[in-house]
């Protein structure tokens, strides 16, 4: 389990804030895929950047022996999520999948690394490549490993 205790502060937008609510609330047996899709998600909790209170967010499930890619896509959007800068200001977060909740050390990647886990990301759900294509901006993306 994580560290990462505080004030939650729901999504001000009504799908996150409810999707988040019904995940946790079944331990993940429902509302675990994106809205209007079989496509399995995650929640990654996390602190904010400025507040410092706690966050919640369903993301795409990318997952590869064990670690977790989370996608900064925002939908191929100008610009970048919130949760991004949550995680560049504190990169200590929570991941649930299924019932299952650890904690995790998010670290931003890049070069040929960032390139092989795109890869990875495209294959896993190939909408990330048509937001990519809709954005100037690098859409940034983060490996989550197990803290400790």
């Amino acid at each position: 389990m994580s560290n990462l205790e505080g004030e939650y502060v729901p999504s001000t937008r009504g799908w996150v804030r409810d999707q988040v609510e019904a995940f946790e609330a079944s331990d993940g047996a429902d509302a675990n895929v994106l809205r209007g899709t079989n496509d399995p998600i995650i929640v990654v909790t996390n602190r904010g950047a400025r507040s410092g209170k706690i966050r919640k967010t369903p993301l795409m499930r990318v997952e590869k022996d064990g670690r977790y890619l989370v996608v900064g896509s925002r939908g191929g959007a100008p610009t970048h999520p919130q949760w991004v800068h949550n995680l560049r200001a504190h990169p200590e977060v929570e991941l649930q999948d299924g019932a299952h909740r650890t904690a995790y050390v998010a670290r931003e990647l890049s070069g040929d690394e960032r390139a092989q886990w795109w890869q990875y990301a495209v294959e896993t759900w190939a909408q990330y490549a048509v937001y990519q294509a809709k954005t100037e901006r690098l859409i940034p993306i983060f490996l989550l490993e197990p803290a400790g």
